[in-house]
């Protein structure tokens, strides 16, 4: 790709065709903390029913162990901002990949189900970490111009790794001749599907020493002449490099007046646009977008699919998820991201309401009759499909630029906070629903799906196009 031959300002100057392959691989070895953020919330997907059967648990306790690593991610979420800011950000990185693997040789081989969930809550820890770090790192390292689509290889790593977990959880499967405790390698099949994540997480943490410390940390530290080096890696050696630490200073000094006093206001305790923020994280959660990535394999069986062939469906609604992504970063810019929400959600709701109708008939020797079967079938991957080509990214875009400058950091915290209280509302209550009424559960994400349309309409304002410093 070729660099712009105009660069009026030290801040709008774009990266050297030969300085833009070394950016996209910093870019791409810091997104494999999101590809280990998609494979470790996805990976259990393939252990569910294996856990449920070797320990004997209902399916509310099930539940817990399942939802808990969420606690692990809220708690990294809320923490890994100071802690990168206090040790940097390559360190933090270094952190959650060595918790990565402490999580999957730990998950792999545990004693009892108790140990099971503190290794999934030390995973969650490093799934938090990684969703907030990976997404700062890229934005500090990666030259103005390409920042967006730099920025997109979290998202698209997320989705990658989701479906990646799938397609070895299906081959395992099927080395293990169709049964999730059949034995592998010495151990029952889901205990390796947990343990393979060590790969990934290995190949994570040796990325991290081959790539450089965020510029915007080096200034904070003082060690100002570094990151003019590395800044002359990334955007090129004719950079005005004083005039570019001046502005990343500024910039630095702006964003330290944001505290969570800042967010009070107004009637209901949080000003307007802190509740806006929430409410699209809350909605893209109450859809049920992580039963699809958590349960779909057990979902699946509950409806007389063959174990092999419902990790092979959970691989494609993968796939799906990853074109539905592709889709929303092409349109994004394109078409707005109100639009790209409004068309996900009339989507989803016509996803979730033919599968609510599906799984409300009898099953017929264990399994929905044929038409509904396929009915169910497509309908979860439309669902899937509208939801990743609009809340999946939109929600992510929305809540990087809605909240005013002096807000936005705090704001933005308090927001992915709802959305992983909202996952974990979600995750933790699915397994008893569906045993009380698959179709009723169904019925439920529709009704939140509904509601989303009004709410984008009435109170979610476009963003496209418009400086973040318009932001009111």
């Amino acid at each position: 790709m070729a660099s712009t031959s105009q660069a009026p300002s030290p801040g709008a100057r774009t990266a050297h065709p030969d300085h833009l392959g070394h950016v996209i691989f910093i870019a791409a070895a810091a997104a494999m903390g999101g590809f280990l953020f998609g494979y470790d919330s996805s990976v259990i997907n393939g252990a569910v029913e294996a856990i449920r059967d070797r320990y004997d648990v209902g399916s509310a306790l099930l539940a817990q162990v399942i939802a808990v690593a969420l606690i692990g991610c809220a708690i990294g979420a809320a923490t890994a901002g100071r802690i990168a800011d206090r040790i940097g950000r390559i360190r933090c990185m270094q952190i959650a990949a060595v918790l990565f693997t402490v999580s999957a040789i730990g998950s792999a081989l545990p004693f009892a189900l108790w140990d099971l969930a503190m290794w999934r809550i030390i995973g969650g820890f490093a799934i938090g970490m990684a969703s907030v770090i990976g997404p700062a790192y890229i934005a500090e390292v990666s030259p103005p111009a390409y920042r967006g689509r730099l920025g997109s290889f979290q998202q698209a790593a997320i989705v990658v790794g989701i479906a990646v977990s799938q397609l070895v959880n299906w081959g395992l499967l099927n080395a293990a001749g169709g049964d999730q405790r059949g034995e592998l390698m010495g151990l029952e099949a889901w205990q390796v599907m947990l343990g393979v994540m060590v790969v990934p997480a290995l190949l994570y943490g040796l990325l991290s020493f081959a790539i450089p410390e965020s510029p915007r940390f080096l200034i904070s530290v003082g060690k100002r002449e570094r990151a003019k080096q590395i800044l002359a890696e990334v955007e090129g050696k004719d950079v005005d490099f004083d005039a570019r630490v001046t502005e990343i200073e500024h910039a630095m000094h702006s964003e330290e007046k944001s505290s969570f006093k800042d967010l009070l206001g107004g009637s209901f305790f949080f000003k307007p646009i802190v509740w806006i923020g929430i409410g699209l994280s809350v909605f893209q959660q109450f859809v049920g977008i992580n039963v699809a990535f958590y349960y779909s394999s057990t979902l699946w069986q509950s409806v007389g699919v063959d174990p092999t062939d419902s990790f092979f469906y959970s691989f494609t609604t993968s796939i799906i998820n990853i074109v539905g992504t592709v889709i929303a970063m092409i349109f994004v810019d394109r078409i707005g991201r109100k639009p790209l929400a409004l068309i996900g959600s009339v989507g989803m709701v016509i996803g979730l309401a033919l599968e609510a109708w599906a799984f409300s008939f009898d099953l017929v020797d264990g399994k929905l009759p044929a038409t509904q079967g396929w009915v169910a079938l497509i309908a979860a991957h439309v669902f899937v499909l509208f939801f990743a080509l609009s809340w999946g990214v939109v929600v992510w875009v929305f809540l990087g630029e809605m909240f005013p400058n002096r807000i936005r950091a705090a704001a933005l915290g308090v927001a992915a906070s709802a959305q992983w209280i909202a996952n974990w509302a979600i995750t933790a209550s699915f397994p008893s629903l569906a045993d009380w009424n698959l179709s009723g559960t169904y019925v439920i994400y529709t009704i939140f799906a509904a509601l989303s349309i009004p709410f984008v309409l009435k109170f979610v304002k476009e963003t496209k196009g418009k400086a973040l410093e318009e932001m009111g």
